[in-house]
């Protein structure tokens, strides 16, 4: 079992940044692909980015490519969103999201994620 808990959201103005994090529980972190999906209100749960067991490979939704990077941290079993630039339409809850095996298919839906966290919500003023 693998429990996930986000933390670093907030209200921050256009074309501020935030960084989310993600920590992991257990020992199994460095075996999950890791990715950050959000929500926004009345929207169906979206990708925004994924990395690889190692955090070389990486996959962004469009939107925030450029703006929006994703890091992780195996020693801590902590994953990162950095957000910069940040736009009135990134706001949203954010979830993480643990997936065994490779990070690709993250990319293109939620099947074979195993595990999620909670979400934190992102609130971007204009």
């Amino acid at each position: 079992q693998v429990q996930l808990v986000e933390s670093g959201g907030g209200l921050v103005q256009a074309g501020g940044s935030l960084r989310l994090s993600c920590t992991a529980s257990g020992r199994t972190f460095n075996t999950y692909a890791m990715g950050w999906f959000r929500q926004a209100p009345g929207k169906e749960r979206e990708f925004v980015a994924a990395c690889n067991l190692s955090g070389i490979i990486r996959y962004y939704t469009d939107s925030v490519k450029g703006r929006f990077t994703i890091s992780r941290d195996n020693a801590k079993n902590t994953v990162y969103l950095q957000m910069n630039s940040l736009k009135p339409e990134d706001t949203a809850v954010y979830y993480c999201a643990a997936k065994p095996g490779p990070a690709q298919p993250m990319s293109v839906g939620t099947y074979g994620i195993d595990y999620w966290g909670k979400g934190i919500l992102v609130t971007v003023s204009s």
